[in-house]
Order: C-alpha cells, then structure tokens, then sequence
C-alpha cells in the first residue's frame, strides 16, 4: 500500500492543526480547556445522533426534547466529573454538573413514557451508550486537567492530557506511515486499510517517542517517570485502534463514508475523537489505580 502524497499532507496538516487546538486550549487555563471540551462534545453528539438515525430508523422518531435533552445531560454528566480546579467562590462545575444530571436524567426518561407516542426502549438504550461513549470519556479527560491540585500541580494536570493526546497522534500518524510502506496484513473486515504492521508500528513509534519525551521531562515531576510515559503511550495506542474500529464500524452500519465533514483528511468530530474517546476512560483507570 503505497503512501498518497496528497491524502497524506492534508491527513498530516489537519492532525498538526488538532494539537495545536487542543494543546492551546489545554494550556491556557483550564476554562480554555472547558470550553473546547465542550464544543467537541456537542459536535460528537450532533454526528453520533447523525450515525444512529442512519443506522436503525426507529431513532428517527425520538422526541426533539429527547434528541437535544440527552446532549444537555451529557454535559451536565461531563462537568460532574470536573475536581475543585472548576470551582470559584461562588460556583462550582461539579455542583452545576450534579444538578443537571439529577434533573435531566430523571426528566428524559419519564417524559419519553409520558409524551411520546411509542417509546421505544432501544432509543433510550442508544442515548444511554452515548451518555458513555461521549459524555463520560470527555468528562475524565476533564477530570484529569485537575487531576492534582492547583496551583502546585497544575503542571502535572497539563501533562497527563498531554500524554493521551501526543500519544494518539504519533500513533495515527506513524500507523499511517508505516501500513502504506510495508502494510500487507489486514487488520480487520471493519477496516480493510488499516494493517497489522501499520497497527504494531504505529504503537511501537508511539511507545519509543513518549520514552522519550518523558526521558527528558519527568526529571523534574516525580509523579510521571519514564515507564508511565510509556505505559500510558501503549494503552492510549492499543485502545485508540480498538476505538478507531468502533467508529468504522459504525460507518459502515449506517453507509457513510465519515461522521461529519468539519476536518479534511479526517472527516467529523467521531472521526478525528474517536480514539480519545475510548482510550481516555482506560488511562483514566490507571491512573487512579497505579500513579496517583
């Protein structure tokens, strides 16, 4: 599979143009970093609704209230997730969160027996996989920019969404790189042009490059060494693809080609997020369990 010049310099400037993005909104502040957050969680939900409408034509019927109620819920259920670091004297995005999520996720249900024609159980069944597919995920990668508490580690809180993001993209990238010159061995029926070798290279490359950012960053920060630089880059890759061949599935279920259109190369929010957001929840646990 040979490399295509063209696809590949549009794939390589939209994925340059992602981190930018998302490390200027990572370092400003952590209400930068809300904000962003939250724009990619509304545009997810808008192509995942998008998707399931194409897939199964029953959630077609969903009540508008429903529709934009369970996006609402989402991030009400995402802000819950935030620690102190979104908090003022006056207001907290925890607390926000909470109360959101206490009124929306008793409402939705109850009003979709109550005025919906035909509810139907499976509808709420997809709702409630997005609620942890999108809502979830984005709301620990949240949780994780203050992660440790501020001022004294905020630095820290940069660095652990810094990991999954780098990680991801040097794996996209590389596992790109490496299937189209040596890329033989299909990976999956899901996706036919992703290779076992792009797959391994990918995360070997991924693996090898956190070592070393993390060799010359972690001297200074004893809670990221060497190896969980390396441990993260192998989970965020391992389960990024598992996340990458999630959303082609879904494509391929509802016929399309991609999600959305907003990123060349890239196609949608799911498309370019994809992988964050099934990697996130998994690096998520192990930092709570073997790096706190």
């Amino acid at each position: 599979m040979a490399i295509q010049a063209v696809n590949f310099r549009i794939r390589a400037l939209t994925s340059l143009v992602f981190v930018i993005v998302m490390l200027l909104g990572l370092l400003w502040n952590q209400w930068s970093f809300f904000v962003l957050i939250s724009i990619i969680h509304f545009g997810c939900w808008y192509e995942y609704q998008k998707l399931l409408s194409k897939i199964d034509p029953v959630y077609q019927e969903i009540s508008a209230f429903q529709k934009y109620g369970v996006m609402i819920a989402g991030w009400c259920i995402m802000m819950y997730c935030s620690k102190e670091g979104y908090a003022t004297d006056d207001f907290s995005l925890h607390n926000a969160g909470l109360y959101g999520c206490i009124i929306f996720l008793f409402v939705l249900p109850v009003t979709e027996i109550l005025y919906v024609r035909k509810p139907h159980l499976k509808n709420m069944g997809y709702s409630a996989l997005g609620l942890i597919y999108i809502s979830l995920s984005l709301g620990l990668l949240l949780n994780l920019r203050t992660f440790y508490p501020a001022p004294v580690l905020d630095t820290i809180n940069k660095i652990l969404v810094i990991m999954i993001v780098v990680s991801l993209w040097v794996n996209d990238t590389m596992a790109y790189l490496v299937g189209s010159l040596i890329g033989k061995t299909a990976l999956s029926k899901i996706s036919p042009r992703k290779t076992w070798e792009g797959t391994v290279g990918g995360i070997i490359f991924s693996v090898v490059t956190m070592g070393v950012i993390g060799y010359f960053l972690s001297s200074g920060f004893e809670l990221q060494t060497v190896s969980q630089w390396m441990i993260v880059a192998a989970i965020a890759s391992v389960t990024g693809t598992f996340g990458d061949l999630l959303q082609s599935k879904l494509k391929r279920a509802a016929d399309v080609k991609d999600s959305g259109h907003i990123m060349p190369g890239h196609g949608g929010f799911l498309d370019r997020f994809d992988s964050l957001l099934f990697a996130t929840p998994f690096i998520w646990l192990y930092i709570v369990m073997f790096a706190y």
